[in-house]
């Protein structure tokens, strides 16, 4: 009874505590009233509001421009063309940026300035998305979070749990919308509406300055016109009846006067579809010149290319826009000494990914134990019984002292077992530190643990099992090479690193690499020499595969452009002699905004006979081992935004033929017409693949066919870029899929490789990682191989060897370098058979190990029954190793499964003290079911 009258009693304080503060505001309302400074929704003197309008938001405009007249506001707009200088951004004080995502660094240090004076900022939709790192990291900073990522559906927003008055009452703002998630990442940040969905991620983020909508304003696609005005009449209201002293400036010292409340330019809605219905696209999108002014975009009616127009010159960023920011919607950032507050999932995330590198280590160092005790069995008996099983990896041979990472890069640290023993207790208490709120401590100690640990892998000694270890060998590297003696420098190189297949980039922006008789030209940076008959002859003196890595349907690069000192406009030799082949946007364009390559149309006969005519010309004329696919997609959209590609003169003539419509006409609010629009796409990718795989094994049977992906889930991929790989996979029509899975940490590379290494829809298609070296450390690198070591695939790809570092090359040299006495690995995608037994050996040598310096004390006889199940699988996979049959790989299947379902069983000690290891070699043995899959397919084995 007394708790509850205690609970009555605080029910009651907080009653009053919000009735105090809701008078107090009332109050302020009324006092600003007198002080003529009124809520938007009464008529004002002046414009109080700035609108920034640009190019991504041009054709939202007339969406954006009726819902600010609904709401009754007078605005000022500010073309995004004119920012140069904190005093363009206005002397109003609340500036909104609809749907804008590229700043240049001036204008967001000019909007820093701009804010420092007092001015608030209201923003929607990825804002910044298409900008420099800097700028995105500026704009988190203003804006108290970052777009993350797009959801799939449309989604009900809510009041977050922690209700927020002014904003949690007004029942007109919350509905269904089509946004993303927005990452809060500032202790000020404060959520007023997430979204009904798994742990209610954050829709709407706002500070004391800024306010952040997680979709884009302004479009029907995305929202109701009445949800949209209620926001922005809460957002505006807020910061003008803000309490003192923030609402004491009525303008912005040293910002313009000037106020345009007209755009010039602002063209028209497309086609007739209205506010926003094809509005601007998100991520990745169109190039549309801003000159285009208020003249109808009303495409024809005709089953032709929209009629393209100018591009303007855009300087592209250093790195790949998509790839970036899927990398951020999986990011795990600890900040030292930021007191930022960590939440139930962070702290989960923290402490799994300690634990999880804890688990690594010590597998890495079982991995070079357990092969050093098999080539020296000198280890005493009383060294075998005095240690745990948890620290069984810290074991080592007499005569081959292990060499750490931090003792070769020089640091001084901790002993590996001091490393662990830490990193274990860190991880133990972090939970702990995040309760008491000392969530700058915790940060603080998890990054020590992470460098120390990272300090204690095993550098000097091979663990590497026979692997799919590649690399990009890209462009610029074979241009520097220079001829074959410089290419020969490269091939050592990567030969004594271990690497045993080379993607060698042989068609890149419309050029190839080699002197075609198919393709209009080599290469201008060629002169004198064929690198790609080159490049076969030294791959395969050093017994690595040469794959022929190739542009599928990009067809320029504006980069390149600027190598060659082109005109930026240049779509590449084969559209320059081939207008016909483009593919455009709903605009016209062959480029897309903050993109930097124009497509061809896949639906195009003559594009599909023209690059199946190329590729039969590289893998007949050379003696290359496979093809590689890349860019084998569309480009980036949005269709949520309106940002569409795939309107070339050939697709849109084949679809209206099969529908009656022209696509151009269509847009996502037509669910069956969209949806027979984006499968027409898609089908256009995934027949061609087919007809690739069938068409060149003809003439080459053993060539391994392989693409390089995106790692969007499948709903998302195929909306954005048309590109359906697990069909290609399931279908058999590729033998490797590689997807782009770069991350700057291990943590945020797992989660983006996770779901697809577990995925049940690839068939027997091998899976192989992609790592990104730029801006990795050399440690994390070897993080991320450990990783992949340790999870059910069989390799990994490096891009690229431009950044092949020295310290790389060293790393890679002792860990997976070849030994000269010993003959060749086999390669998992050549002999899988013979890879699957060498593998199979390498588990056994750890459990000899694991049992041998067991202090556990388990029965002999628990022991035996184990060896004798495990000889019997051994036995059956040598067998099919050395001469593959139907019937053989029947008996090494049924030996597997049989081992599979009892492993736990006979694992159930080590399962206890180390469930990571357990799963390490439950996933290997998951690797060699999926080479048997694989090989069976490969060598046409059917019982």
């Amino acid at each position: 009874m007394k708790h509850q009258e205690k609970q009555k009693e605080k029910d009651i304080s907080l009653k009053i505590k919000e009735a105090r503060r809701l008078f107090i505001l009332s109050c302020e309302i009324v006092i600003l009233n007198c002080l003529s400074i009124l809520p938007v929704t009464a008529a004002t003197e002046e414009p109080v509001l700035s609108v920034v309008y640009g190019q991504e938001n041009a054709n939202q405009w007339t969406g954006i421009n009726d819902r600010l007249q609904a709401i009754g506001v007078k605005y000022c707009v500010i073309p995004l063309t004119d920012v140069k200088s904190m005093a363009d951004w206005g002397d109003r004080r609340v500036l909104f940026l609809p749907n804008v995502e590229t700043l240049t660094p001036t204008q967001a240090i000019a909007l820093e300035e701009w804010m420092s004076k007092g001015g608030r900022l209201i923003a929607s939709g990825p804002v910044g998305s298409l900008s420099s790192p800097g700028v995105r990291q500026l704009l988190r900073s203003l804006l108290g979070g970052y777009w993350g990522f797009s959801l799939s559906e449309t989604e009900q927003i809510k009041p977050a749990k922690t209700k927020i008055p002014q904003w949690a009452n007004q029942t007109s703002l919350f509905g269904k919308v089509r946004g993303g998630v927005v990452i809060p990442n500032d202790m000020g940040t404060e959520s007023p509406a997430v979204w009904n969905s798994k742990d209610n991620p954050a829709a709407v983020v706002t500070t004391e300055r800024s306010t952040f909508l997680g979709w884009r304003w302004g479009t029907d696609t995305a929202s109701a016109a009445e949800l949209d005005n209620a926001w922005l009449k809460a957002t505006v209201n807020n910061y003008l009846t803000a309490p003192a002293p923030s609402n004491r400036m009525k303008k912005i010292a040293g910002g313009s006067q000037n106020c345009s409340t007209t755009v010039a330019a602002a063209p028209s809605a497309q086609g007739g579809r209205g506010a926003g219905g094809q509005g601007g696209r998100g991520a990745e999108g169109q190039r549309g010149s801003s000159s285009s002014s208020s003249r109808s975009l009303t495409p024809p009616k005709t089953a032709t290319a929209p009629i393209p127009r100018a591009l303007p010159i855009v300087k592209p960023r250093s790195s790949q826009e998509a790839i970036d920011q899927l990398e951020e919607a999986v990011r795990l950032d600890v900040a030292p000494n930021s007191n930022e507050p960590i939440d139930n999932n962070q702290a989960i995330a923290l402490q799994q990914e300690l634990e999880n590198l804890i688990g690594r280590v010590e597998s890495a160092h079982l991995a070079v134990s357990a092969d050093a005790a098999n080539v020296s069995e000198t280890i005493s008996e009383e060294k075998q019984s005095s240690r745990r099983l948890r620290n069984y990896a810290s074991l080592s041979v007499k005569e081959q002292p292990t060499q750490l990472a931090s003792t070769k890069l020089g640091a001084l640290v901790m002993s590996k077992d001091q490393a662990l023993a830490q990193a274990r207790v860190i991880a133990k208490n972090l939970p702990q530190l995040i309760a008491q709120k000392n969530y700058s401590l915790a940060r603080q100690q998890w990054l020590v643990a992470k460098t120390t640990l990272w300090q204690q892998f095993p550098v000097d000694q091979r663990l590497a099992q026979p692997e799919i270890r590649a690399v990009w060998l890209d462009r610029g590297t074979i241009v520097r090479a220079g001829s074959k003696a410089g290419l020969a420098q490269i091939f050592d190189r990567l030969a004594q690193a271990g690497i045993n297949t080379v993607f060698f980039e042989t068609v890149n922006a419309g050029y190839t690499i080699y002197p075609s008789q198919v393709a209009k030209e080599q290469n201008p940076l060629i002169r004198g020499w064929d690198p790609l008959a080159e490049a076969v002859k030294l791959a395969h003196e050093r017994d690595m595969e040469l794959h022929a890595w190739v542009w599928t349907f990009a067809a320029g690069n504006q980069r390149h452009n600027e190598i060659l000192n082109l005109n930026p406009d240049y779509p590449g030799p084969v559209l320059a002699a081939h207008p016909d082949w483009a593919n455009y946007d709903n605009l016209g364009n062959m480029i897309p905004v903050g993109q930097s390559k124009p497509f061809f149309d896949p639906a195009n006969p003559e594009v599909r006979q023209y690059l199946l005519k190329l590729y039969e010309e590289i893998v007949t004329r050379y003696n290359v081992d496979g093809l590689q696919l890349d860019y084998i997609r569309y480009p980036f959209q949005d269709p949520s935004a309106g940002r569409i590609y795939g309107y070339g003169k050939a697709a849109r003539a084949q679809f209206q033929q099969l529908t009656g419509v022209d696509p151009i006409n269509i847009s996502p609010s037509q669910p069956d017409l969209w949806q027979k629009w984006t499968k027409f796409r898609t089908e256009q990718v995934d027949s061609f693949v087919a007809q690739v795989s069938q068409q060149l094994r003809q003439k080459q049977p053993n060539l391994i066919l392989s693409v390089a992906v995106f790692p969007l889930p499948e709903i998302e991929r195929i909306q954005k870029i048309q590109q359906n790989w697990e069909t290609w996979a399931r279908r058999g029509d590729v033998d490797l899929i590689v997807p782009m899975t770069y991350a700057l940490d291990t943590s945020r590379f797992q989660r983006l490789a996770q779901p697809w290494i577990v995925s049940k829809q690839l068939g027997a298609t091998l899976l192989v990682p992609g790592i990104r070296l730029l801006s990795l450390p050399t440690i994390g690198a070897f993080d991320q191989l450990q990783l992949v070591r340790d999870l059910p695939v069989s390799g990994y790809a490096l891009f690229a060897a431009e950044n092949f570092n020295n310290d790389l090359q060293k790393l890679f040299s002792s860990t997976q370098g070849r030994i000269e006495s010993t003959k060749s690995e086999p390669i998992p995608h050549r002999q899988p058979f013979q890879t699957a037994a060498i593998r199979y050996t390498a588990l056994q040598r750890e459990w000899k190990f694991v049992f041998q310096n067991d202090q556990l004390q388990r029965p002999a006889q628990t022991i035996s029954d184990f060896n004798n199940q495990a000889e019997v699988l051994r036995s059956a996979l040598n067998q099919l190793a050395a001469s593959p049959s139907p019937s053989k790989l029947l008996v090494a299947r049924a030996s597997l499964t049989r081992f599979q379902s009892q492993f736990r069983v006979l694992m159930s000690q080590e399962l206890k003290s180390n469930s990571y290891q357990v799963k390490v070699w439950e996933n290997r043995l998951v690797t060699i079911e999926r080479l048997l899959r694989y090989g069976e397919r490969r060598v046409q084995l059917r019982p």
